[in-house]
């Protein structure tokens, strides 16, 4: 036993979790964990952005680039309420995202007393945007609920996970063992679903695999690539499952692509995915036979109809399968004639936005990191975008969280190892996080931001003069002096007119390694939901 505070037994547990970073605005709830770091700052950096909203949206960054939990830490009550948005989305994408929230001193929790920063019912705030949480009663606790919080983070679905801690919890002069991270034991495949799925598989003679963001992880994307090659089977890649296969791999599909291949498709096997429409309706895959694969069980029941529910690992199954399913011929000549029509489609229906997309992937690497933000350039970056690497392409799933990709994007070229990170946003979205440029510069994050300015919500006002006769409200922006914005934060700053000034000037900040901005100004594209939506 050690004699220690819990801001020490909270330092040492997250150390020997190996986090490495937690991203987090300090304040009074939190000193005692602070001065806990301060005396660790040798092996545990603090990264204090600008906005408690930034903390979470770093953490899910710094993940979904890494494979790493993130930590974030915020205050009580306005903090934890500004972290909402990154812990939702985080929980839309199932990203590994620890919260360390502050509260009320201990004895105060639940009173309506008015205590600083308090809000009703914080406890039920958090686990509503959580897989886990707790809210530890003596300090002595904390370690063992740190090694748990991180043992639910990686078991089952990997969605975020909260401990609260309490101002006198982490202050409390305790004897304690911070212990050891709790043994995860690695997932198995039920032998008699797969062998269900084997028999369905060997019915089938035009098998369909689908990939969502459950299927993560170098081996799970290797299986996937030889379970493609041996069945030779299209692969199409849900948003947040893009990456699971590389775009140039012949067996490589968008998302829409499932509108064709459901017309002579007999078996559909999705592995990780909710398997939905952003309505809430089960994919249509028309007469094909379902086997849905996902280790959560409510991610295999109604509204879907599954032939077949495994309710497991996406990477233990596959091990499985790719073992067992004999090499054979697939779709051969229609595979390839599909994906040269899915590109035609592509190029045909969103030129304008594509050029940009093209410039994009042009000046990033392979493994290079692509934030991606709801503006006229990510909507089809969705699909347009070809994710070459794994731990390559970020998006906010269903969470469609605007003003993600800056910050978000900030969290990932902490993570990336030295990788280029590129984010993609617009005017709009920028408006959420533009204090976040002086993160960049205080911690010389070489964040290459490209800034699509249009002066307006650009997909709103298109919507609103297509759909509703013009009748725009709301969409019309107001904007500052971008180029002395940047100038003011310190920041690189290069405007450019076209796609191939936009390739230039990121490959001009990639190997200058300072967070630059690129701006372009633009109009309004073509739509972009046809190869989104169907009913469009």
């Amino acid at each position: 036993m050690a004699k220690m505070t819990g801001g020490d037994a909270l330092t040492l547990a997250l150390l020997s979790e190996g986090v490495e970073t937690v991203f987090g605005i300090p304040g009074v709830q939190l000193d005692g964990l602070t001065d806990g770091m301060y005396r660790k700052q040798d092996e545990i950096d603090l990264l204090v952005p600008r906005h408690e909203q930034s903390t979470t949206y770093m953490a899910d960054g710094y993940h979904r680039a890494s494979g790493k939990p993130g930590v974030a830490m915020v205050v009580p009550g306005p903090g934890v309420l500004n972290a909402g948005a990154g812990m939702a989305t985080a929980y839309a994408c199932s990203s590994q995202v620890m919260l360390l929230a502050g509260t009320i001193p201990s004895r105060l929790v639940g009173g309506g007393l008015g205590a600083l920063h308090e809000i009703p019912r914080q406890s039920e705030t958090v686990q509503g945007l959580t897989k886990w949480s707790v809210r530890p009663t003596r300090a002595e606790e904390i370690p063992e609920l740190v090694h748990e919080g991180f043992r639910q983070m990686r078991t089952g679905r990997p969605r975020p996970v909260a401990l609260e801690l309490g101002s006198d919890l982490l202050h409390a002069e305790i004897d304690v063992e911070v212990g050891d991270p709790f043994a995860v034991p690695a997932p198995v495949a039920p032998a008699d679903d797969v062998a269900e799925l084997l028999r369905l598989l060997g019915e089938s003679e035009r098998p369909v695999l689908h990939v969502g963001g459950g299927v993560r992880g170098e081996r799970a994307f290797a299986l996937i690539a030889a379970l493609a090659e041996k069945l030779d089977a299209p692969v199409v890649m849900s948003e947040n499952g893009r990456g699971a296969i590389d775009a140039r791999d012949p067996h490589a599909l968008p998302a829409f692509a499932l509108w064709e291949l459901r017309a002579t498709a007999d078996l559909v096997i999705s592995f990780g995915s909710r398997f939905l429409t952003p309505f809430g309706q089960q994919l249509n895959v028309g007469d094909a036979k379902i086997a849905l694969v996902n280790v959560e069980a409510a991610d295999l029941g109604s509204p879907r109809r599954p032939d077949l529910a495994i309710q497991a690992d996406a990477t233990a199954v596959l091990e499985a399968l790719v073992a067992e399913v004999p090499a054979r011929a697939g779709w051969g000549d229609e595979l390839r004639r599909l994906r040269a029509e899915c590109e035609e489609r592509i190029r045909e229906r969103v030129a304008p936005q594509m050029a940009f997309v093209d410039a994009i992937r042009a000046a990033l690497p392979e493994d290079g990191v692509y934030v991606n933000e709801l503006t006229q350039i990510g909507y089809v970056s969705t699909y347009g975008f070809p994710v070459q690497a794994p731990h390559s392409y970020v998006w906010p799933g269903y969470q469609g969280t605007l003003g993600y990709a800056m910050p978000t994007a900030l969290g990932a070229a902490v993570g990336a190892g030295g990788r280029p990170v590129v984010a993609v946003t617009g005017d709009g979205g920028i408006g959420w996080s533009l204090q976040e440029f002086a993160t960049a510069k205080r911690y010389g994050i070489p964040l290459v931001t490209v800034l699509f300015e249009d002066g307006r919500f650009g997909n709103v006002w298109r919507i609103q003069r297509d759909t509703y006769g013009g009748r725009f409200i709301g969409s019309d922006l107001v904007n500052p002096d971008f180029a002395l914005l940047a100038q003011a934060f310190g920041i690189d700053f290069v405007d450019v007119e076209d796609a191939d000034g936009v390739r230039t000037a990121i490959e001009a900040a990639i190997a200058a390694r300072r967070p630059a901005i690129v701006r372009v100004r633009v109009d309004v594209f073509p739509s972009p939901w046809s190869l989104i939506h169907e009913k469009h």
